[in-house]
């Protein structure tokens, strides 16, 4: 019988500057109306709080390890490339992701609007179910201020 693992990660990101014409990539979508995070690859704060989830429960490092600002080929990359891969990696230790719940904190955008379509993505990448959830700070920190955003995940990953 296959031995479950758990993971847990985090990701914060600040919001670049406002005149920056690049969209916010949130949860392996595309936010168009809102303003991006900052960071060397898209700043998917969703994506790599899982990234850190599922290396952690697997046994394979973190984001810095697998994706580390040095190289320059994740430059730019976008967390859904950063899921496949680390499917690939996950796969190739002959472990499998059982599932992902990840839950961004921060004022905007309206996770709710769009959970479906951010599940979708970032499972179909990452080849197992994963929850999304949003939820706001009260006013308190980074994400309360609005000045960024955060998010929190937990993986199930079996041996």
């Amino acid at each position: 019988m296959a031995e479950p693992r758990i993971g847990v990660g985090v990701d914060v990101h600040a919001f670049g500057p406002a005149s920056s014409t690049l969209p916010l990539r949130l949860a392996g979508l595309t936010w168009p109306e809102e303003r991006a995070l900052a960071g060397h690859s898209d700043g998917d704060v969703a994506a790599h709080a899982i990234v850190d989830a599922v290396a952690s429960a697997a046994g394979l490092g973190d984001i810095g390890t697998l994706f580390g600002t040095a190289d320059p080929q994740w430059e730019g990359a976008s967390g859904l490339e950063f899921l496949a891969h680390l499917r690939q990696l996950v796969d190739d230790a002959g472990q499998r992701v059982g599932n992902v719940a990840v839950q961004i904190v921060g004022n905007r955008p309206r996770v709710a609007e769009r959970r479906t379509q951010a599940e979708a993505a970032l499972a179909g990448a990452l080849g197992a179910p994963v929850n999304v959830s949003g939820t706001t700070a009260d006013g308190l920190g980074l994400t309360g201020r609005g000045e960024g955003l955060a998010a929190i995940a937990t993986a199930l990953v079996f041996q």
